[in-house]
Parts: C-alpha cells; sequence; structure tokens
C-alpha cells in the first residue's frame, strides 16, 4: 500500500463542495505511526479493525459508526459497555449537555454592548409595551406629548423612575425609537436622533409643584391605556389635557378640615388629651390658611413653614401657660406632621437608589430645608416663650392617657384617611391607604411586643407598608408613592422632634443629647423612607406585570 504524493492528490478529481487544494507548509507533518489516516486501501484487501485494535477514541467512533440502526444505545453518543467488554466513551458531548453549557457560558447579551433604553421598563408596571400602528408619524409632537406628560407627573410629585419609565413606555408604544431621557432634578431633557431622519433635543423646566395624588393617579391610567395600544397620539394629548385642567378631588375647606381631623387624631394617638386634640385642630386650621395666603403672596416655602410651626408651637404654650390640661410636646407634634416632607424623603430614597444620584441629591437637599424651617420655627416660638418668662415644659416626663386598642386602631385609620385627603389623593384609594395603614401598625405592636427596638421598628413596619401598598397599587392601577406616602405618616417622629429642640434651646449644658435626639429623628425619617423603597422593591415580582414579562419568557 503506497501513499499518495501531491503529484497524485492533484490527479483526482474533485466534487463539488470539497475542499481546495492545501497549500504546502500550511499544515503540520503527521506520520504515519502516529495516525492511520490519509491512506488509500487497495481493492479487495481492506479489513476492518476490531475495536480492541484501535485507540480509545478511534475505537469508539469505529463502533459506534458500525452500530446497526437498531442499536441506539450505541448511536446517540451515550458511554456503553460492548459485547467485548470494552466500555466505550463517545467523542463527543452529550447534546442535552453541550445546550446546557452552551446557556451557561453564552450570553447573549455582551456587557460592552450598549442597553437598550425600552429595557428600564422591565420589572416596572409599563413593561412590554405595545407599538400602535395608527399613530401619527411627526416625531416632534410626539416628542412635545411626551414632555408635557413627564411635566404633569414631576409637577405632581411622582419619582424620577416612575417619570422616565412613564415616557419610555410611551414614545416607544407610540413608535417613537431612538431617544434618550435625562431627568436632572427639576428639568427635563428630551433627546431624538434618529440615523436617517432629523434630530431633535428639547428641554423643559418644572418651576413649580402641587400635591395632587389624583391626578397621579390619572396619569398613570392614561399611560397604561396608550403602551396597551389603544390610544392614539391626539387622543392621548387630549385626555392629558383635560387631566391638566381638571380640578382637584377635594375643595380648599375639605382639605384644611383634613388638616386639623389629622393633627386632632394624632394628638389621641400619641397619648394626648381631648382637650390637646381640640387645641392642635385649632392651629392646623389656622396653618392651612397661612399656607394659603403665603401661596398667593408668592412667599417661599421656607418661610411659610417656619411660620406654620411657629403658630402651632406657640398655641401650645400659650395654652399650657393658661394651665390647660394639656402636654405642649404632644400638641406641636400632632401640629406639624403634616408639615413634615415625608413624601419628598421616600421620592428621594427611591432616587438614589434607582440610579438618579443628582436627583436625589436635590430632594433630599429641599426636604433638608423644608425639616429646617420646622425646627427654626419650634425653636423661636421657644426662645420667645423663654424672653417672656413662662412656665417651663418638661418634656422628659410627658403625661400621656392610655386609651384602648381598638380606639387607637380607629384613630390611625381616621389620621391617614384625613392625611390622605390633604395629599388630594383620590377617593377610591381612601380606603385601601387606611387598610394598610391600620395593618402597619398592628405590624408595629407585634414588633413592640418582641421588643424589636424604638429603630429598627419603624423601617420593619414602613417595608411592610411598602410591600402592600405596591401590591394593592398593582391592583388598583395606581403609582405606589400615592398609597405608601399617607399611609406611613402615623410612624414620624414628631415628639421626637419637639424634645430635641426643647433641649437644645432650654439645657445649654445638654445640648449634646439634643443635637443626637435631631439626628436620630432625621435619620428614622430615612429609614422609614428606605423601607418604602424595599417594601416596593421586594413586591415587584408579585406584580401582574411582572408575571407577563416571565410569561412572556417561557414562551420564547
Amino acid at each position: 500500500m503506497a501513499q499518495l504524493n501531491n503529484d497524485q492528490w492533484s490527479g483526482i478529481p474533485r466534487g463539488a463542495g470539497d475542499d481546495p487544494d492545501p497549500v504546502v507548509g500550511a499544515l503540520p507533518k503527521i506520520s504515519t505511526s502516529e495516525i492511520k489516516m490519509g491512506q488509500l486501501a487497495e481493492p479487495g484487501h481492506h479489513e476492518e479493525p476490531t475495536a480492541s485494535e484501535l485507540p480509545l477514541n478511534t475505537a469508539v467512533s469505529a463502533s459506534v459508526a458500525a452500530a446497526p440502526a437498531s442499536d441506539p444505545e450505541s448511536r446517540t453518543g451515550r458511554v456503553h459497555t460492548t459485547d467485548e467488554g470494552i466500555t466505550l466513551v463517545p467523542t463527543r458531548a452529550n447534546p442535552v449537555a453541550r445546550s446546557l453549557l452552551a446557556k451557561m457560558w453564552i450570553s447573549t447579551a455582551p456587557p460592552t454592548q450598549a442597553l437598550n433604553i425600552v429595557d428600564r421598563l422591565q420589572g416596572t408596571p409599563y413593561a412590554n409595551p405595545k407599538v400602535n400602528k395608527d399613530q401619527d408619524a411627526s416625531a416632534r409632537r410626539t416628542l412635545e406629548f411626551a414632555l408635557d406628560l413627564g411635566e404633569t407627573l414631576i409637577r405632581y410629585g411622582a419619582g424620577a423612575l416612575e417619570v422616565e419609565t412613564s415616557i419610555i413606555a410611551v414614545t416607544a408604544a407610540l413608535g417613537l425609537s431612538y431617544l434618550d431621557v435625562d431627568i436632572t432634578n427639576q428639568s427635563l431633557h428630551l433627546n431624538y436622533s434618529p440615523p436617517d431622519a432629523e434630530s431633535y433635543s428639547i428641554l423643559r423646566v418644572v418651576r413649580s409643584s402641587t400635591a395632587n395624588y389624583a391626578g397621579l393617579v390619572l396619569v398613570h391610567q392614561l399611560v397604561s391605556d396608550i403602551i396597551a395600544g389603544g390610544v392614539s397620539r391626539s387622543e392621548s394629548a387630549k385626555r392629558l389635557k383635560s387631566i391638566m385642567n381638571r380640578p382637584k378631588p377635594f375643595p380648599r375647606w375639605i382639605v384644611a378640615s383634613g388638616n386639623a381631623v389629622f393633627a386632632a387624631a394624632f394628638v389621641l394617638f400619641i397619648g394626648g388629651s381631648w382637650l390637646g386634640a381640640l387645641v392642635a385642630m385649632g392651629s392646623s386650621s389656622i396653618v392651612s390658611q397661612i399656607g394659603r395666603y403665603g401661596a398667593r403672596w408668592r412667599v417661599p416655602a421656607f418661610f411659610t413653614i417656619a411660620a406654620s410651626t411657629f403658630v402651632v408651637t406657640g398655641i401650645a404654650l400659650v395654652s399650657y401657660e393658661l394651665h390647660a390640661p394639656i402636654d405642649p410636646a404632644l400638641v406641636v407634634s400632632g401640629g406639624i406632621l403634616l408639615l413634615l416632607p415625608s413624601g419628598r424623603f421616600v421620592s428621594a430614597l427611591q432616587d438614589a437608589i434607582n440610579g438618579f444620584p443628582v436627583t436625589s441629591v436635590g430632594r433630599l437637599f429641599s426636604a433638608g430645608l423644608t425639616y429646617t424651617a420646622i425646627v427654626s420655627g419650634i425653636s423661636t416660638a421657644l426662645v420667645i416663650s423663654s424672653v417672656l418668662g413662662w412656665e417651663s415644659v418638661d418634656v422628659h416626663q410627658i403625661v400621656k392617657t392610655e386609651y384602648p386598642a381598638w380606639l387607637l386602631v380607629v384613630l390611625v385609620a381616621v389620621a391617614i384617611i384625613a392625611g390622605a385627603v390633604t395629599e388630594q389623593s383620590s377617593v377610591k384609594l381612601l380606603l385601601p391607604t387606611a387598610g394598610i395603614a391600620v395593618g402597619g401598625y398592628l405590624v408595629q405592636l407585634l414588633c413592640e411586643y418582641i421588643g424589636l427596638g424604638a429603630r429598627a421598628t419603624p423601617a420593619v413596619v414602613a417595608t411592610v407598608i411598602g410591600f402592600a401598598a405596591r401590591f394593592a397599587a398593582d391592583k388598583l392601577h395606581s403609582p405606589q408613592l400615592v398609597i405608601a406616602a399617607p399611609a406611613v405618616m402615623f410612624l414620624l417622629p414628631g415628639l421626637m422632634i419637639f424634645r430635641a429642640m426643647y433641649a437644645i434651646v432650654f439645657d445649654a449644658s445638654d445640648m449634646s443629647s439634643g443635637l443626637v435626639e435631631m439626628f436620630n429623628a432625621f435619620a428614622i425619617m430615612l429609614s422609614i423612607a428606605g423601607g418604602v423603597v424595599f417594601g416596593d422593591t421586594l413586591c415587584r415580582p408579585l406584580t401582574s406585570s411582572a408575571r407577563r414579562e416571565r410569561r412572556r419568557i417561557r414562551r420564547r
């Protein structure tokens, strides 16, 4: 048996699809003693070697190739033993194993590749928007509508993630790709740069804000209808304009009454007397008028809030000087609670966690200024009372009235409903918000029973409220913030703030303890906001949008 040289190989005809002639020197030389390949057998003298005479890999290949079709075990690449007692290992991996390894090691989204902006919708209520085929092709008008939508959401108090996902979902549903969204505190920037069309870049600065949670719910429903594919751009613009021109659900006198009812209910909840609740109700009514005229005269919110807390603290101290059977600390705590920026703290923490650090810092600074205004009003009233020589208040021995548990539950529900009214929440969300708050109060009692601690208890309760608020918001088709922000109001440390300010103003020798308590009050407010955001994150896999996403992935 002679081995063919290059000239003999070149004389052999090749069929279609055969490899071209190898270049000399391109392949390594392999001797015939290393592997019996590349030889031509003489006709009639070729004998198939047995499996035991071949190396292991070659024996396996020969055995599998020579196996009959009725022997599936030999032809499927599985490890098996021949009749001669030789264990044969397949030369190729099992197809199932290869598929599993490919899924484990091969990534479908390389880490260096730019992420699609629509991927930001995963885990939100706006995932998988449906493209509307009948929308107007004008990209400029679509961008202007998206900008109006985002401005409305920011004015009504939505978080940066809610604004961004709403704009992305709307533009994607209206067939607009190649869009970038940038939200920086109160500015909203949209940049549209398609590869084969004219580019647009538009900017809007939101210079005012208002409490309108009912408007947030309506805008949320509008976005949901758009991504469902049943609303055109022109019809969406009309609906958004009607939402902006729509009056708030509660008139001013009901909002003022809600503010007064909340203060009275909370004073009773923390152990105040019925007379103290009436005093808090009267002072809160005056605060509502101060806020109304401050907005009409364009007074900055810092001075309006400082004047409001000054009035609340002054009325409480005057009543105490007149020997009324009240505790000023409890009255002030109920009066300033609605002035605390709880919703802004929640939005700021949510923005920081979701990747909007600049917006988060801006909102935290704004909330910190509000907090400072409250502290300034309290300290000013305390200093004036000290100059006038009024009777001092012992903030370390506060006399509290014990009420039955069922009355405390009722007070929580009433206070939260009144607080939601002051935030102009939707009517259909009042009872669910109160129910979630009552559930949170029961969790608070459980945490206090097991001795969880005064610092960890608010965070745990806020997490439970945030979880329940996300679940209820998914069922009621509303944002989570409009339910969670009013529901955590009973956790706010109003009494701790008054104690800290009293120690700072009147007890110079113990000022360090007052500063520590003030810092603790601020830390509790941040832990409450963080708990709400954490509960929202925990509940996202249970929402309807997440379930639809999992079903879509399984259908792939």
